[in-house]
């Protein structure tokens, strides 16, 4: 029982809860996920089952695709609808909500919420929040790749963003910029990488007979696949020759990813990581 599951989290969970369940209902401890989906948010989530768990520091940072609301009129300190009001104002009506998120498209400058895991002097965020600390949170650049308009009455809209993307400080700024406070009041995840909701099991639906598994190599398709013999080499972890320049690759054996390799000199390659 070794691969990717993805998951259609359901909401007030975190993301350890999840895996907290699906290895009760898997019977395995060998479980983890790539990437925390905020408790209230819905929809897709990785989870790497047996092998696949020895893959985590080796995944690359992958797109991802939300669908998420606007709420108006409220400022809060986890800039979310569940975070403690902060400061309240009427609110300005948005004539034009589609063109009005066309401005955010391409490589913007976010301010990642307070109440997030980033880490400032080796503390995170949040802690400095519960704490009631003051701290400068650093800005970072990011990448929307697209934003659409799905209902203006509602401000609902879909992003396709870069890894890195809080929807949430995107809802502040889409506010900002209309003259509003504002706060996101919904969130899916539809799409990390190449895996949809479409895709997704529901937790209640998890079971170890019926389960869909994918394989390790659809997270690893950013390394160069190379195919090996003879494979009891590479179990015993010898140095190979390898005709490349890549600083690191995926060993495979009839398809199958069987170790990580890296780059040490002269075309000369060591065992980084064994994946059986």
């Amino acid at each position: 029982m070794d691969g990717i599951l993805v998951i259609n989290k359901p909401t007030d969970m975190t993301s350890h809860d999840v895996v907290n369940i699906a290895r009760r209902k898997l019977k395995t401890k060998k479980i983890g996920h790539t990437g925390i989906l905020d408790p209230n948010a819905t929809g897709v989530l990785l989870l790497l089952v047996g092998k696949a768990t020895k893959i985590l520091p080796f995944l690359e940072d992958t797109d991802k695709e939300y669908i998420a609301t606007l709420a108006l009129g409220k400022k809060t300190l986890s800039d979310d609808i569940w975070g403690e009001v902060l400061e309240e104002k009427p609110i300005t009506p948005i004539e034009d909500f589609s063109s009005l998120l066309q401005k955010f498209q391409g490589t913007i400058t976010q301010t990642p919420p307070l109440v997030s895991s980033i880490k400032v002097n080796g503390k995170k965020l949040y802690e400095y929040a519960r704490a009631n600390e003051p701290v400068e949170i650093p800005t970072r650049q990011v990448d929307i790749y697209e934003i659409e308009c799905l209902d203006a009455s509602a401000l609902k809209f879909r992003v396709h963003c870069g890894s890195g993307t809080y929807v949430r400080s995107l809802c502040v700024d889409i506010a900002a910029a209309s003259n509003n406070l504002g706060c996101m009041s919904s969130l899916v995840r539809t799409k990390v990488g190449r895996f949809d909701i479409n895709q997704a099991t529901n937790l209640d639906d998890l079971h170890p007979e019926s389960m869909k598994l994918y394989p390790i190599k659809e997270l690893l398709n950013h390394l160069q696949m190379v195919e090996y013999e003879p494979i009891e080499e590479i179990y015993h972890g010898k140095k190979i020759k390898l005709d490349t320049t890549e600083k690191r690759v995926c060993i495979t054996h009839d398809g199958n990813c069987i170790a990580i390799y890296k780059r040490l000199d002269n075309g000369l390659y060591g065992s980084e990581r064994g994946l059986w």
